[in-house]
């Protein structure tokens, strides 16, 4: 069997960080969250990554990790672009945000042949989640009921203390498979407790911070690449038409999906490890601060490609 491959979406901008954050360094040795992911997929077994970016950005990205990590593992590179549609359809008069994630999967469509891992460039993930997905893929078979993964958080473990995030909460059954996915895209600490708003802070209501949260590190076999094709043909004739602006093409929404046709079973790999990221600048330390405490620990090296 092939052995899985990761996939790294990093064509994204970070809006409320302000500036290309999957690229910040995070210690004195100028490593970025990517290099612990990519570090701890390597020692999982991982030999390949696919970095998803955008073209005007491929100077920079390889400048700043491509060049540093291509010598321990191999590196392609695919490009998310708003014109890289099917026949027939055009980019929306006005629109200059990409498609979402599911579409920033299909960019990779040519170059992805066997199992893969997919993961947020901006996140870090810890061991385990990498150890998780990697085995399970190894272990699975394609057939007619596809066999997914997903690695689950505990939603206290992924929140900051410097604003809002968006956290895919999910509901898994007594097997521990994924029933679903409710994409809440403002959760937040208010005096001691996680809270959420749908409806842009008017009402906010309580939710338990042991909640199981998607993080999209999933673990996919290749069959899913063609029902990615056919998902994002509905959704450019539903969604796009309705909001050709601001309209996205999800990757938890097609994996939603497919469970609910029954077409995918998607086992929840928990994980007790702690989210980090740089969703906004005063998070910056704080991540700082816990990659140095983990290299006390033994966790990582202090120089992670020497």
């Amino acid at each position: 069997m092939q052995k899985p491959v990761l996939v790294i979406m990093a064509a994204g901008m970070g809006s409320r960080y302000g500036g290309l954050k999957q690229i910040e360094p995070v210690d004195e040795q100028g490593h970025i969250i990517m290099d612990f992911s990519i570090f701890d997929a390597k020692r999982a077994g991982f030999e390949k990554v696919i970095f998803i970016i955008k073209r005007e950005n491929e100077a920079v990205f390889k400048e700043c990790i491509g060049n540093r990590i291509c010598k321990y593992i191999e590196v392609v590179y695919v490009y998310q672009e708003l014109m890289t549609l099917p026949y027939g359809y055009a980019v929306p008069a006005g629109r200059t945000r990409p498609f979402g994630t599911g579409h920033a999967i299909l960019s990779c469509k040519e170059v992805i042949d066997g199992p893969f891992v997919v993961v947020n460039a901006d996140d870090y993930y810890g061991v385990q989640g990498f150890r998780l997905t990697y085995d399970f893929l190894l272990r699975v078979q394609e057939s007619e009921r596809f066999a997914f993964a997903m690695v689950g958080y505990q939603l206290k473990n992924t929140l900051t203390e410097n604003g809002f995030v968006s956290r895919g909460v999910c509901q898994v059954d007594t097997k521990g498979n994924l029933t679903s996915i409710t994409e809440l895209v403002h959760i937040e600490k208010q005096g001691g407790k996680a809270v959420f708003t749908m409806d842009g802070g008017k009402s906010w209501e309580e939710i338990d911070p042991a909640s199981t949260v998607s993080m999209n590190l999933f673990g996919f076999t290749k069959n899913l690449m063609k029902e990615l094709e056919i998902g994002f043909l509905r959704f450019l004739e539903t969604d796009l038409a309705a909001n050709p602006l601001k309209a996205e093409y999800f990757l938890p929404t097609v994996v939603g999906s497919l469970i609910e046709q029954g077409k995918a079973c998607v086992e929840v790999l928990k994980s007790e490890d702690r989210w980090y990221g740089i969703t906004y600048q005063e998070d910056k330390q704080g991540v700082k601060d816990a990659i140095e405490q983990m290299k006390r620990d033994g966790i990582y090296p202090k120089e992670l490609w020497s």
